[in-house]
């Protein structure tokens, strides 16, 4: 295998990268800015979630594997040759989701040890991961409180608390990559993805929903819980620019935030999209109060991310709406997502 890396520069144009989960929402978009790059870059997804229209623009530039990372040859076969891995491969959705399948959510422990396994077997440089803002305790999320890495510790009593199955295993994939880090000498990098959003999300997320609901003209509007929770939703494009700092900067295992630090309600996000559309629902909004919401609030302190990587985020929340409704219109059909709506708020399928 040709080495790519010198120090902690990463030459792209040599570099041979796996992505798992590539055909899906953020892992497409990466795909993509790894092909500007000029890196050679290998899919391998299941298509359970990704959809290969989302690698339209880059089909003929990449290699497509599909398969199920769960089994042990698939996974050796997607990163033979590869300098790098990229794992964003999960199964997961939007919060009803993870609330309705907890049994789904916890085998990406499996899947995690059986990608990171693979790599290490076959020579692999550098894995960054995918992790999430699950991870964090949700105790501390009751209030208005910026999230720190170092609010999640291994090493120190009561901070680990994971939000959901779905939490607790994106946090044992943190700690099974440090230990692959600590036991092999792979180079490695996590990254804790907060409530992207952008073009190719599906509606099982709340702003993918809230843009459908009202793109359908849905009126009463409906809005999960009493809608002063809130997220610092943030534009795909600073995910991407994360995870890709994170690689180039990071070899410890240590985990960076990817996230804004706007405290962002559903209700003020519904009336931006309203804005936005220059539509208001008649009958006003129905706040489903039986419906699951999650922590109170989140939202992500960037300090550690900017000094190790870097990283800072580049769309306001305004900018990345715009541009997410602006995708969304011109590719979809009231009719359909009338049809389709309400069984995806509980699913992950496209």
């Amino acid at each position: 295998m040709t080495t790519m890396i010198t120090g902690s520069q990463i030459n792209w144009q040599r570099c041979q990268v796996l992505v798992t989960g590539g055909a899906s929402f953020i892992g497409s978009h990466l795909v993509e800015r790894l092909i500007q790059k000029g890196a050679s870059v290998r899919v391998a997804d299941n298509l359970s979630s990704g959809r290969i229209e989302n690698l339209d623009a880059v089909q003929s530039k990449i290699e497509l594997l599909k398969g199920d990372l769960l089994e042990p040859d698939f996974a050796i076969k997607s990163s033979q040759g590869c300098n790098v891995v990229f794992h964003l491969a999960a199964d997961h959705g939007g919060r009803g989701y993870i609330a309705s399948h907890p049994a789904n959510c916890v085998n990406n422990m499996a899947l995690d040890n059986t990608v990171f396994r693979s790599a290490v077997a076959n020579g692999v440089e550098r894995i960054t991961f995918a992790s999430s803002a699950c991870v964090y305790p949700t105790d501390i999320q009751t209030g208005k409180v910026l999230l720190r890495e170092d609010m999640v510790s291994f090493m120190h009593r009561g901070r680990m608390f994971a939000d959901e199955e779905y939490g607790w295993a994106k946090l044992m994939g943190e700690l099974s990559l440090r230990a692959y880090r600590k036991q092999h000498g792979i180079k490695a990098a996590a990254v804790r993805i907060f409530t992207a959003y952008g073009p190719r999300e599906n509606e099982t997320h709340a702003i993918m929903a809230l843009i459908a609901k009202a793109f359908i003209e849905q009126s009463p509007f409906e809005i999960w819980g009493d809608g002063t929770q809130t997220r610092n939703f943030t534009y795909v494009d600073d995910v991407v620019n994360a995870l890709v700092l994170a690689c180039e900067s990071i070899e410890d295992g240590s985990a960076v935030n990817a996230g804004i630090s706007d405290f962002i309600s559903l209700n003020d996000a519904a009336a931006e999209i309203f804005d936005i559309l220059r539509w208001t629902p008649s009958m006003g909004i129905k706040h489903q109060l039986a419906n699951p919401v999650g922590v109170l609030h989140r939202a992500a302190d960037g300090t550690f991310a900017r000094e190790t990587t870097g990283w800072q985020p580049r769309h306001t929340f305004r900018e990345g709406l715009e541009r997410t409704i602006e995708w969304y219109v011109a590719t979809h059909q009231p009719a359909q997502v009338k049809a389709y709506l309400d069984a995806l708020l509980w699913s992950r399928n496209q």
